[in-house]
C-alpha cells in the first residue's frame, strides 16, 4: 500500500465518517478542522452506529479512535507527514481555491490530493494545486460504513499510477471503488440522486405537497426504503443549501432562490437535519418510523 499517513481536511458530517472509517481500517489519521470540539463530538457520535451496524466490539471501536493520532487547526502540522490528503470542505470554489493553494505550499511533494466534492469535477479545481498529476476526486456516500462506495474520478493530467493507488486505498478501507472513465458532474450516484432531491424540494416550495406526502408517494410507488426528504435529513441542511446555491448560480432559475430561502429558515431555527434532532422530521423518533407511516 502506497499510503500510510492520511489527512482528512474538514470533519463535517462526511469528513468525520471518512476519518473514522480510515482509522478503523488501520491507517494513521490526522484531522484538520477549525473546530476541534465539534470534530470530537462527531467522532464520538459515530460509535453507536458502527457498533450496531457492523457488530464491532468496544475494543475494535477504540482501536479506530486510537488511530486518529492528531486533530489540529494548523494545516502545516496536519500535512507534514501526509501521504494522502482527502479534502471534505464546504462546496465553495472560493474556499477550495484558498485551501488548495495553502495545501500546495504546506504538503510534501510526495503527497497525493483528493477532493470529496459532490458538486465540482476535478478540472474545476486542478488549477489550484501545484501537482496536477497527483490530484483527483474520491467521492463518498453518506453513512459510508453501510453505503460503502468510493467514486474515483481523475483529469486527463492524473497519473494512472496515482489513480490506481487511490483505487487500492479505497479497497483497503473497505469501500467498493467505482472507477469513472471520464469527468461527470455528480459522478454516478449524484447524477441520479440530485435530480430527485431537487425535484422533491421544488414540489415542497411550490406547495404541491408536504414532505411526508412526497416521501410516502415515492416509497410506495418505487418500493424504496427512503423518501427524498429522509435522504435530505441525512445529508443535512448545510449541504443542501450549498447544492441549491450552486444550482442557482448555474441556472439562474428563481425556484432555487425560493428553496434557498426556505432552507435558510430551517437553518436559522437550528433544524439542520438528523444531526441536530430536527429537519423535515423529528429525531430520534422520526415520523416515518411509525409502522403506519405508509398507510392511507
Amino acid at each position: 500500500m502506497a499510503f500510510s499517513n492520511i489527512t482528512i481536511a474538514g470533519a463535517g458530517v462526511l469528513g468525520s465518517q471518512i476519518a473514522y472509517q480510515t482509522a478503523l481500517s488501520g491507517f494513521k489519521v490526522t484531522i484538520y478542522d477549525h473546530n476541534i470540539e465539534s470534530v470530537k463530538e462527531r467522532l464520538t457520535a459515530l460509535e453507536p452506529s458502527y457498533k450496531h451496524d457492523l457488530k464491532l466490539s468496544d475494543k475494535e471501536l477504540q482501536a479506530g479512535m486510537d488511530n486518529i493520532v492528531n486533530v489540529t487547526t494548523d494545516l502545516n502540522d496536519a500535512v507534514k507527514d501526509a501521504d494522502y490528503v482527502i479534502e471534505a470542505l464546504p462546496e465553495s470554489l472560493a474556499i477550495k481555491e484558498e485551501f488548495y493553494k495553502e495545501l500546495s505550499a504546506a504538503a510534501p511533494k510526495k503527497t497525493v490530493f483528493a477532493s470529496n466534492s459532490s458538486t465540482f469535477v476535478p478540472s474545476q479545481l486542478v488549477d489550484y494545486v501545484d501537482r496536477p498529476a497527483k490530484y483527483l476526486h474520491m467521492h463518498f456516500a453518506n453513512m459510508i460504513w453501510r453505503h460503502n462506495v468510493a467514486e474515483i474520478m481523475g483529469t486527463v493530467q492524473t497519473d494512472p499510477t496515482v489513480y490506481q493507488e487511490v483505487v487500492d486505498f479505497a479497497k483497503a478501507i473497505k469501500m467498493v471503488p467505482i472507477e469513472l472513465h471520464k469527468e461527470q458532474h455528480g459522478y454516478v450516484l449524484n447524477a441520479l440522486l440530485v435530480p430527485l432531491l431537487s425535484s422533491a424540494l421544488q414540489l415542497w416550495v411550490k406547495n404541491v405537497a408536504d414532505p411526508q406526502t412526497i416521501d410516502k408517494d415515492w416509497m410506495i410507488s418505487t418500493e424504496s426504503p427512503l423518501g427524498p426528504f429522509m435522504i435530505l435529513d441525512q445529508v443535512g441542511v448545510r449541504t443542501s443549501l450549498q447544492m441549491v446555491e450552486n444550482f442557482y448560480a448555474m441556472t439562474h432559475n428563481e425556484v432555487y432562490k425560493e428553496i434557498d430561502a426556505k432552507l435558510k429558515e430551517m437553518a436559522a431555527a437550528g433544524h439542520f437535519g438528523q444531526e441536530s434532532g430536527q429537519g423535515f422530521y423529528h429525531y430520534p423518533h422520526p415520523e416515518f418510523a411509525d409502522p403506519n407511516f405508509l398507510e392511507a
